[in-house]
């Protein structure tokens, strides 16, 4: 009781925060989500960008009512950020959540086993599985789709075995699964206890003082002017990753095949059944795919177009808001390339789209599907 009281009362402070324990844990994401003034935003390695106009920090100080609250790292896909709010499903339910959504996950026909592990959850996984928020068919077809993802080894033998469970769907397992319940909610407890603990060693040892908040009416054209002017003048290069490198020559056919072959559709898929089954009303805010980039590569704009329409088919399917900035995606001052991080110009467009989106307003880059 007095961890969660503390992690209320310093909201302020840990909600612009995208750090590790939020990331990992749940007890700083549950935190923001019982807060009215607070948007959470799941994503991947932009979120973690050190710039002025990355949302956490432009909205940190609340200027048209409410924080972002950013969870995510580099390598996070659509299946772990199901998991952590299937595992929050008792507060996230009839509430509002943005989701980015990055071009790469698409373009890789199965999730990296380095980036699964790095972002894997027990604590997350092990309340998906053990609570009864989601319908038996639905964590079904979550458990065996998780079952298909790289093992991890922090993953519980009883977890694995309820997870066995889940997805063969036989009465017998399911009788199996009622059995399991109590000591999967032991184990559950555990967790959240060590999380609680956690929290307070970081509130402890890391938070300071909370920002002052102050209320302003911003300007929209005029901040994205001045980020456009700042991204121009950077003059941004390409980053060269050499884990990454950067794609070679290819054809429009292989990248389709790549777009067709990718497992993330079907994540992204199960994300948003999750959503819609807690009634959980979510933008999704899809990047562009860097089109000057691609264009080198050897891929046209008809075939970059496939993503842009298969986007648009699931937000419509699921009746999700979306802003898919498609009218960007030869825009050479909106990403940094090939990592798909978005520019100070990037930014302010996520921003104005979050702005719309909490306030129940509608833009030109936001649309109702």
């Amino acid at each position: 009781m007095f961890a969660i009281h503390l992690e209320k009362r310093t909201l302020r402070a840990t909600a612009p925060r995208p750090f590790g324990l939020k990331n990992q844990g749940l007890a700083f994401q549950r935190a923001g989500w019982q807060s009215a003034d607070v948007l959470p935003i799941y994503g991947s390695s932009e979120l973690r960008q050190r710039l002025p106009e990355n949302s956490s920090h432009f909205f940190r100080t609340a200027p048209t009512g409410f924080q972002v609250s950013a969870v995510g790292k580099a390598g996070t896909t659509s299946i772990i950020i199901l998991q952590k709010l299937a595992a929050l499903a008792a507060d996230v339910r009839g509430k509002k959540v943005a989701i980015s959504l990055s071009p790469s996950w698409f373009l890789a026909r199965v999730v990296n086993p380095r980036y699964y592990e790095g972002n894997f959850s027990l604590q997350a996984a092990s309340g998906m599985v053990f609570n009864g928020a989601l319908d038996f068919e639905l964590k079904r077809d979550i458990a065996a789709r998780i079952l298909q993802c790289p093992p991890v080894p922090a993953a519980t033998p009883l977890l694995h075995f309820a997870l066995e469970r889940l997805a063969s769907g036989s009465w017998l397992d399911r009788v199996i699964l009622v059995a399991l319940w109590p000591m999967g909610k032991a184990q559950n407890l555990v967790l959240d206890l060590q999380d609680h603990f956690e929290s307070l060693l970081f509130i402890f040892q890391r938070v300071k003082s909370d920002p002052r908040l102050h209320r302003e009416v911003l300007d929209w054209p005029k901040l994205i002017a001045r980020a456009a002017d700042d991204a121009a003048a950077a003059g941004l290069q390409p980053i060269r990753d050499p884990e990454n490198p950067p794609i070679g020559p290819t054809t429009d056919a292989a990248f389709l095949a790549r777009l067709a072959e990718a497992h993330e559709w079907i994540d992204l898929e199960l994300l948003l059944r999750t959503l819609a089954e807690l009634h959980v009303r979510p933008v999704l805010l899809s990047m562009p795919i860097p089109g000057e980039f691609w264009e080198q590569c050897g891929v046209s704009w008809t075939a970059r177009q496939a993503y842009y329409d298969k986007v648009r088919a699931v937000a419509q399917r699921y009746n999700c808001a979306l802003a898919d900035f498609t009218d960007h995606d030869g825009d050479a001052d909106f990403l940094i390339v090939p990592r798909n991080h978005l520019t100070a110009k990037g930014w302010m467009y996520y921003n104005r789209a979050l702005d719309e989106f909490f306030h129940g307003r509608r833009s030109g880059d936001l649309t109702a599907r």
